[in-house]
């Protein structure tokens, strides 16, 4: 039966989509013509706009980061998105040789000027990178990791490391050794995890893009809590080096973004192969910015034969009522840009989540074993060396970390790996499988990408079973090694002015260049949706 993973297929049309009140409304549900496409504006490109105003002289790039950098510790000590900070004259000094590049009539890069926030296990050799935990806690690396460098040098500005759940074990940044961040959207909410203070400081416009990590969905459920975009790359499509291992048959490195445009920029900056990661892909890296097409250019059904899968078991029981109205009301969407619309079944879906967290507990079980007090990382005073790397350990490490490896421990110790690991393993293939299946039918898939909206700060974090259990939409393409992009498609009534929900969109592996191109049209054509938060006013949008 599991190797059955498609039945057949529903149109949607057929289905009762009830629109969500806040979702959008189409001018096409309001008439029986032929849908126009002229909408309120489209998220612009927050990189290209930077570049143009450097180009043009009509700011400096020490101006414009001055100017993000004084937004950004207005709304630090309520939002709590970052670790660390550099001082002024450090950022300064990044914008100036931005500057003088320009000066000098050089090429400035695609990403001159443009602040970026890393997540906190991706290193930087003029920063703290402590991964979230004491264990690390003052911790500088000597290098840059890969994903850093290609942003240096293509002109980015690193504006700070941003907060994150302990070794990305977490789903909500309350893991962090440091502190919880807050939701833009609802302070009292969290901002999903465990790339939480990397999705929050988007939306809260503290910087333009930041970098985060996905091992089990962890860019893609922060950028739906806090309404913006997060990419997730085909495994190996970015390299590793440098960012500290969680589960490295899982781990990726990606991105979020105000819009779609901006985060398939970054993306480009810093995918493909290096030497330093045998994991990291030889595969081409195509020119996501040609996938971009401006809505004025835009034809009446502009994804028109776009086949478009939605998995029926993401819109099952268990699923808030309002996410499953926004995401029937995208799919309806896609139908008047368009695309044939049906909902496909992925019976092996529900097998992920185990599978998964033996998995990962299992890989990070070996993975943390380095932190030992000795090679680096805080050291306690001990007589003996087991007291030494005990007492380092258990003084550095948080509850959540120490209780995956425990799990994970168990996991592949003698007896129980056949049983527990080996048959992880074989589901995975068995998961990786079905989405091929399911690939080969329709050119992407949908889903949500959370079960829920963001929930409160400590509604759930003595439930460890019912925060894993929001892992349920994301961790099989971890497991199948796909690539997906989530972007905001609606809101439900909650919060002072709603919460977004994300649309997670699934393609077949390095296909990125079509998810980007599908999000653009889908993003540009979303009516009456402003993925703003309140805690942004109107005059700070822009710098």
């Amino acid at each position: 039966m599991l190797l059955s993973t498609l039945q057949t297929p529903r149109s949607l049309s057929r289905l009762s989509l009830t629109r969500h009140s806040h979702s959008y409304t189409s001018r096409a549900s309001l008439t029986d013509q032929t849908p126009t496409l002229t909408t309120s504006p489209p998220p612009h490109s927050e990189i290209l706009s930077t570049r143009q105003t450097l180009l043009s002289r009509r700011a400096s790039a020490a101006d414009l980061a001055l100017s993000r950098l004084a937004h950004l510790r207005l709304a630090e000590p309520r939002l709590r998105a970052f670790l660390h900070l550099p001082d002024d004259d450090a950022l300064l000094a990044q914008a100036r040789r931005v500057d003088a590049r320009i000066a000098a009539g050089d090429d400035p890069g695609p990403l001159a000027g443009v602040l970026i926030g890393v997540k906190d296990n991706i290193c930087t050799k003029d920063m703290p990178s402590t991964g979230g935990s004491r264990v690390l806690a003052g911790y500088r690396p000597p290098f840059d990791a890969t994903a850093v460098k290609r942003v240096r040098e293509l002109g980015g500005i690193v504006v700070g490391k941003t907060n994150m759940d302990e070794f990305g074990m977490g789903s909500t940044t309350e893991a962090s050794a440091f502190q919880v961040t807050a939701n833009p959207w609802d302070e009292s909410r969290v901002p999903g995890g465990s790339s939480g203070g990397s999705a929050a400081a988007v939306s809260a416009r503290q910087c333009v893009v930041s970098l985060g990590s996905d091992t089990g969905g962890s860019v893609r459920q922060p950028a739906s809590f806090c309404g913006v975009v997060g990419l997730k790359p085909t495994y190996g499509r970015v390299s590793r080096f440098g960012l500290m291992a969680y589960a490295s048959s899982l781990d990726t490195i990606g991105c979020f973004g105000s819009s779609v445009a901006d985060t398939g920029i970054l993306l480009h900056a810093i995918a493909g192969h290096d030497r330093f990661d045998a994991t990291s892909s030889k595969q081409d890296v195509p020119d996501f910015q040609s996938h971009f097409v401006s809505v004025s250019s835009l034809e009446s059904k502009p994804l028109k034969g776009l086949r478009v899968g939605l998995i029926r078991e993401t819109i099952d029981k268990g699923v808030d009522a309002g996410v499953i109205s926004a995401i029937r009301a995208a799919a309806m969407h896609f139908e008047e840009l368009g695309c044939s619309v049906n909902e496909v079944s992925l019976p092996s879906f529900s097998l992920g989540l185990p599978a998964y967290y033996i998995l990962a507990v299992s890989e990070s079980s070996s993975n943390l074993s380095r932190y030992d007090g000795i090679r680096y990382g805080n050291q306690v005073y001990a007589d003996e060396l087991d007291s030494l790397y005990g007492g380092s350990r258990a003084e550095g490490f948080g509850s959540e970390v120490k209780m995956r490896i425990l799990m994970g421990t168990y996991a592949l110790s003698a007896g129980y790996y056949d049983a527990y690991y080996k048959r992880a393993q074989q589901v995975r293939t068995i998961i990786r499988n079905s989405f091929k299946e399911a690939l080969s039918q329709n050119d992407i898939l949908i889903s949500p990408a959370a079960p829920s909206a963001a929930y409160k700060i400590g509604e759930k974090k003595n439930d460890p079973l019912a925060m894993y259990a929001g892992d349920i939409m994301t961790v099989n393409v971890n497991l199948a090694g796909l690539p997906a992009l989530v972007l905001p498609c609606g809101f439900v009534e909650d919060g002072p002015a709603g919460l977004p929900v994300g649309m997670q969109m699934i393609g077949a592996a390095f296909n990125e260049g079509e998810l980007l191109r599908v999000g653009h049209i889908f993003e540009q054509t979303l009516e009456n949706c402003r993925f703003v938060p309140p805690f942004v006013a109107d005059d700070d949008i822009a710098f």
